[in-house]
């Protein structure tokens, strides 16, 4: 997908963490660990509420943040993510998982922050910002919770 506008740049977040959200879920349902099952079916819902929580920021931000050009400065190294599911996530250890989704989300806070620092117009700033700590909170309470499940 091609980005052009900051509204093109959440409607991709979006999709991200909507696909991330089904590839997880599918290899929850085939992972032989069931330790490892739980943590990718906790890790599909997490996804799919952050996808729902992306699409808000849509919804309610500034129509000139929103519609802002954002392709002059995206200079970035595309997130590896597993799009097709090529290494599923039901072939992975339970660490090799949280370290997979944890590098997801650092790659997205590492674009979110670069391109905070290149915001123009202040509107498309604090709409930045506040994707970014909406990341990093989520990524924190995620911390948190694989944490949990790892003393378990």
């Amino acid at each position: 997908m091609e980005i052009k506008t900051f509204r093109e740049l959440i409607d991709w977040t979006r999709d991200l963490h909507q696909h991330l959200s089904e590839c997880l879920s599918h290899c929850a349902e085939t992972h032989k660990q069931e330790r490892a099952q739980m943590l990718l079916e906790y890790l599909a819902a997490h996804e799919a509420e952050l996808a729902k929580v992306v699409a808000e920021f849509e919804h309610q931000g500034d129509g000139k943040a929103m519609d802002t050009r954002v392709y002059d400065y995206l200079n970035h190294q595309p997130l590896e993510t597993h799009r097709s599911c090529s290494r599923p996530y039901a072939e992975m250890s339970f660490d090799e998982i949280s370290r997979e989704v944890f590098s997801f989300h650092d790659q997205i806070m590492d674009l979110y922050k670069t391109l905070v620092s290149k915001a123009d117009i202040p509107e498309a700033q604090d709409l930045l910002q506040a994707l970014l700590d909406m990341e990093q909170h989520e990524a924190m309470r995620l911390a948190r919770q694989v944490g949990r499940m790892d003393d378990v």
